[in-house]
């Protein structure tokens, strides 16, 4: 045993001193991690190509089902999300791939979508690993900022020259366009349009609402005293009655005889004879002067009776079909003749008002001092001058349209435009700020705490304000209008609109060479940038119009990749 044990210490001895093996022993040893360095930077580099693949299928697969993703449901979106995301993912060696796509409106609308995938390893293996996952992940959010838009469009007679009223029309669906495609989904986009020409339309079947004041429609015109002060004008007024020719000339003041009524005899200017407006002087519409009506002045007096007895039981009136008498027995008594007609005022009912309204505030005019024509006050019957005046209009636009998003109405609305009246850009604008308020003819729905809200105005007019309520006739240039818009001290209803948070986009057709509108100019600004110069602009002819109008849609409609 002593022997064994002795030999087996001398050749454990001789095994300890013996190093003919240890360079093979030790290149061995430290080529592994060589080996698994270079492997790594091998498949990873690989890995990482593809999850670049990845990434980029992602973020056109999300780009691509945010156009939809608000009317798909969550069945359909994972499906399409899989079909977009396989078509664009062309990387074979990638194993157990899935996409996987969810859309929230909480905050905005919000598309994400999301991938993973093995990829398959060459050299890890030999430290364990057979495959490297990769994952990524791409959002599109839109609709955190939703927009309210109101388009203000000048429909005035100018508007029927060198195309441009054909070319508003385009342009303007065009830019509807624009803003339906950025919506993700219906109250992303809101829009109005407020056509305007001296008065808005808000609408003939509204005549019942309480926000409308009839004290102009439903008043003697303040005209007729001066008229009748003049004594020849009595005498003409005084034998006016049915077949006689009309005391007032064309279009005097509003008042004028036209070929009356389908049921009357009446022929141009002369006052009807029979039906149901015989003896009215004022049988047809208003002219368009400012204090017309669609209403007329009836007869109930005695004119040239042939026979007559005043008093008593046998009392008589004869002659003229509206000679009357009254009482009975020997109280009876008949009206005096007394060589005249008797002319009253009648009102016309309001069911017959065409929809169209003047500017609003006090009868007088507004001067200096800013009122309630320059606000978005909300209309109230204890303060007339919040209320819209009904007015009869024969340059009354086409039907505004408050806040939608049905778009194919508004295209209707867009193609329905035509070019009548003058100038008044102050009427306009403010009701076209009202759209967006939501006050008097105008709703608008609430706002969601969720999203915060840009609030547009575009005024686009292709003149210079020739009249409003109070000033001008229609035919020139009247700087009282535009001191309404805009003051010398910088205030006016632009500067309540930019204060209020809107911005105002303005634009300025200008095919007859007319003076740049520094009012346009001094207008456009927004509540960031009170008076802002990129945001007005002007053409010089028709065609410039659509290249503006894109541009303020593409301003408007960003849709960005968020992450």
């Amino acid at each position: 045993m002593l022997a064994i044990w002795t030999h087996l210490r001398r050749h454990l001895a001789d095994f300890r001193r013996a190093n003919a093996g240890n360079v093979a022993m030790t290149f061995a040893l430290a080529s592994l991690p060589l080996i698994g360095t270079v492997g790594f930077a091998v498949d990873y580099s690989h890995a990482n190509a593809v999850k670049a693949a990845m990434q980029a299928a992602l973020d056109s697969t999300a780009l691509m089902l945010s156009r939809d993703a608000a009317t798909l449901s969550n069945a359909d979106l994972q499906t399409k999300a899989s079909s977009y995301f396989t078509a664009l993912f062309t990387r074979p060696e990638a194993q157990n791939v899935t996409v996987t796509a969810s859309y929230s409106t909480t905050g905005g609308s919000q598309l994400a979508v999301n991938g993973a995938a093995a990829v398959p390893t060459s050299f890890l293996g030999v430290i364990g690993y057979q495959n490297i996952n990769v994952t990524g992940t791409a959002t599109a959010a839109w609709g955190s900022t939703r927009l309210r838009v109101a388009l203000v469009l000048d429909t005035t007679g100018s508007m029927a020259d060198d195309g441009k009223l054909d070319a508003l029309k385009t342009s303007t669906k065009s830019l509807l366009t624009q803003l339906q495609s950025a919506a993700g989904t219906n109250g992303d986009v809101y829009v109005s349009i407020v056509p305007f020409s001296r008065g808005v339309n808000v609408g003939s079947s509204n005549y019942s609402a309480s926000w409308i004041d009839w004290t102009e429609w439903e008043s003697e015109p303040a005209y007729m005293a001066t008229w009748l002060a003049n004594s020849s004008n009595k005498s003409t007024w005084d034998q006016a009655g049915p077949g006689d020719s009309c005391p007032f000339s064309s279009s005097k003041t509003g008042f004028g005889c036209t070929t009356g009524p389908a049921d009357s005899a009446s022929s141009t200017n002369t006052i009807p004879s029979s039906g149901s407006y015989s003896g009215y002087i004022c049988p047809g519409n208003d002219t368009g002067a400012k204090d017309g009506t669609k209403a007329g002045f009836n007869y109930p007096g005695c004119y040239n009776s042939t026979t007559y007895s005043s008093t008593g039981s046998s009392a008589t009136c004869t002659g003229h079909s509206n000679c009357s008498c009254s009482g009975s027995g020997s109280n009876k008594t008949c009206k005096t003749n007394s060589g005249y007609f008797e002319h009253t005022w009648v009102k016309n009912a309001r069911s017959t008002w065409t929809g169209c309204v003047a500017d609003r505030g006090s009868l007088a005019a507004p001067g200096t001092t800013a009122g309630n024509d320059q606000t978005a006050t909300a209309p109230s019957t204890s303060d007339t001058t919040t209320l819209y005046p009904a007015r009869q209009d024969i340059y009354c636009p086409q039907t505004a349209m408050g806040l939608n998003y049905n778009w194919s109405s508004m295209s209707s609305v867009v193609d329905a435009l035509y070019a009548n009246g003058g100038t008044n850009q102050p009427v306009g604008l403010v009701m076209g700020w009202h759209s967006l308020v939501g006050i008097g003819p105008f709703t608008a729905p609430p706002k969601d705490p969720n999203y915060t809200y840009t609030d547009v105005i575009i005024l686009m007019s292709d003149g210079l304000n020739t009249w409003d309520r109070w000033y001008g006739t229609g035919s020139a240039t009247n700087t009282s209008v535009d001191y309404r818009m805009y003051d010398t001290s910088g205030k006016g209803t632009c500067a309540n609109i930019k204060t209020s948070g809107v911005t105002l986009y303005t634009i300025q057709v200008n095919t007859g060479g007319d003076p740049t509108s520094t009012l346009l100019q001094n207008c456009a600004g927004g509540p960031d940038k009170f008076s802002d110069p990129t945001k007005f602009y002007m053409v010089t002819s028709a065609s410039g119009l659509g290249a503006v109008f894109t541009a303020i849609g593409t301003n408007l409609t960003k849709l960005r990749v968020a992450k």
